[in-house]
């Protein structure tokens, strides 16, 4: 499987409803003057920064030396970092993180201990990432367009999408209290078509095959998924869901 890479200006524009739409997650964060905050998965500071903007000193880690550099250059405090191997010297109040927590695949336990690791006493683990059902119809047709050339797509799938209960019990276990967390469908508008989020997302199922072939599992994506997620004008919804959750240390 070949891993994500990220390009932050075409990420802004395939991507850029992911931090619009993550505003109500900072909204339940809340932050707080004189907090100390962790993004994990701040991409390239978008929210981080409207979280800085309440005052708090915010800290941001993301695996993307691109995006981290992007945040650097908003005026944060960025840092490049694996979500599975948190390592601060501080700790903090909050940690906070949207649509990120699905890439972090490998052991999404050892995630969620880093963030117990960094949690005072009373702190708050406030997040939204894909859940389960999130992209189905999309990873569907992935998976078939890869089986059509002998190629298997479950060996590539990049994503953890859990069950509001599988994440609920994986909090529990690390000691957290969870206080709410739900699972809800949010289709989404691509700003770029099904092209632009393949070409933005996608990137581990196919990255590895030369150019046409990438064009054509594109162009198989494409015509299995518009009878269901394209209307008459031409204009792509993907089939999201997100999880939701706020849990306290």
């Amino acid at each position: 499987m070949t891993s994500q890479t990220w390009n932050p200006q075409s990420y802004l524009a395939a991507a850029g409803f992911v931090p619009v739409l993550g505003q109500p997650v900072v909204d339940l964060l809340a932050p707080q003057p004189g907090e100390t905050i962790l993004d994990l998965g701040c991409g390239d500071g978008t929210l981080t920064a409207r979280i800085a903007g309440s005052g708090a000193r915010v800290i941001g880690v993301d695996g993307s030396p691109e995006m981290v550099a992007a945040a650097r250059a908003r005026g944060l405090d960025a840092r490049v970092m694996d979500g599975h191997a948190l390592h601060l010297p501080e700790q903090v109040d909050a940690v906070f993180s949207n649509a990120a927590l699905h890439w972090m695949k490998r052991d999404p336990a050892a995630v969620v201990a880093g963030v117990v690791r960094h949690l005072k006493p009373g702190g708050r683990f406030v997040g939204e990432f894909g859940g389960f059902g999130n992209v189905a119809a999309v990873t569907t047709a992935l998976l078939a367009a890869l089986a059509k050339r002998g190629i298997d797509g479950i060996a590539r799938h990049p994503w953890y999408f859990p069950t509001a209960d599988q994440y609920a019990r994986l909090l529990e276990a690390a000691g957290l209290r969870v206080a709410d967390i739900s699972l809800f469908p949010r289709p989404t508008p691509l700003p770029q078509g099904m092209a632009g989020w393949l070409r933005t997302f996608a990137g581990p199922f196919v990255d590895d095959l030369g150019p046409a072939e990438q064009a054509a599992v594109q162009a198989d994506v494409e015509a299995l998924l518009r009878p269901s997620l394209c209307d008459a004008q031409g204009r792509w919804v993907a089939d999201y869901v997100r999880l939701r959750f706020v849990a306290t240390a």
